[in-house]
């Protein structure tokens, strides 16, 4: 399981496009190269690992047993 801070957290699953979107922009323009955010939702975002690759960030997902992707970004 991944585990990363609670500020450093993104927990978008109740969230409506594009909120969940423009929250994990918002939360990767305040990290440093090398930091890590987790971004949880209820469906796998493949338009945003695009834009996350153009932007040479990194990603690891994981679909937990209650239906969540936990995405960990690394900057």
């Amino acid at each position: 399981m991944m585990d990363i801070s609670a500020e450093r957290t993104v927990d978008a699953r109740f969230m409506e496009p594009p909120q969940p979107f423009v929250a994990t922009m918002e939360m990767l323009d305040t990290l440093q190269a090398g930091e890590e955010m987790l971004l949880l939702l209820y469906r796998e975002p493949h338009p945003l690992y695009r834009v996350l690759q153009k932007n040479g960030h990194s990603w690891t997902s994981e679909l937990r047993a209650d239906g969540t992707f936990a995405i960990r970004i690394t900057c």
